[in-house]
């Protein structure tokens, strides 16, 4: 796990946490689980943020993808490495947003050595990874902007608005993935917003284009989320 030092002065700037890519589950040396993030939308979002001015972090599983400039950088592989990033950081944040595509479930064993082939069927027992997004709120105490995403194969906007509600997010950035030539792996995407109270479409486009997008929209809902009254 490495980190870039600071690359600029932060003092008085919104900053912003990003996480991206997928996490690499290892099973034993040689093989791991993992899932199809390429880590360009996280990616283009840091990028987009720092073009905007915002001070960024961006916590990243593995990508062949190059550091956007001006932006800090910490590189993690497991599900258990983002989490322990997330908590060190989180407090020190603004807004965070959840883009990475992280395991749901990890190896109950790591074996030492590569295993070798042996019967007709192999079991591997799995077991739930920390919900790093779910976890925001109530164990890490963040109390700023937070926006997540889900990637979904069906019922998008009943799936996304569910996450928003159940892991206390501002927003929730949904994309259907099963959509051939957008989402995972692909430079275009197509995405829906969903907020408390409505949800809204951006239609396909580059990831760079709809990072912008993004930023603005998540820009305002800060400001909108400091100028309303705290609760008593």
């Amino acid at each position: 796990m490495a980190c870039l030092s600071p690359q600029t002065d932060h003092i008085g700037r919104v900053k912003v946490l990003i996480t991206a890519g997928p996490t690499r589950e290892p099973i034993d040396p040689v093989r791991f689980l993992t899932n199809r993030s390429s880590g360009k939308m996280g990616y283009a979002l840091a990028s987009a943020f720092a073009h905007e001015g915002y001070s960024v972090l961006l916590v990243s599983g593995p990508t062949d993808l190059d550091v956007p400039e001006h932006v800090d950088f910490v590189s993690v592989q497991t599900a258990a490495e983002m989490h322990d990033v997330v908590s060190r950081y989180i407090g020190r944040m603004d807004i965070a947003v959840f883009a990475a595509a992280v395991a749901d479930y990890t190896p109950a064993r790591v074996e030492p050595q590569k295993i070798k082939k042996s019967g007709e069927t192999f079991s591997l027992e799995l077991i739930r990874t920390v919900d790093i997004l779910g976890s925001a709120r109530e164990s890490l105490g963040f109390g700023g902007t937070l926006v997540g995403f889900a990637a979904e194969t069906e019922n998008l906007e009943f799936n996304a608005r569910d996450k928003l509600t159940r892991k206390q997010c501002d927003l929730v950035v949904a994309n259907d993935v099963s959509k051939p030539g957008l989402g995972f792996e692909s430079d275009q995407n197509e995405i829906l917003l969903v907020y408390p109270e409505h949800s809204e479409a951006l239609p396909a486009a580059s990831k760079h284009e709809l990072s912008h997008q993004l930023v603005a929209a998540i820009g305002r809902l800060h400001a909108e989320r400091l100028s309303s009254p705290m609760p008593i």
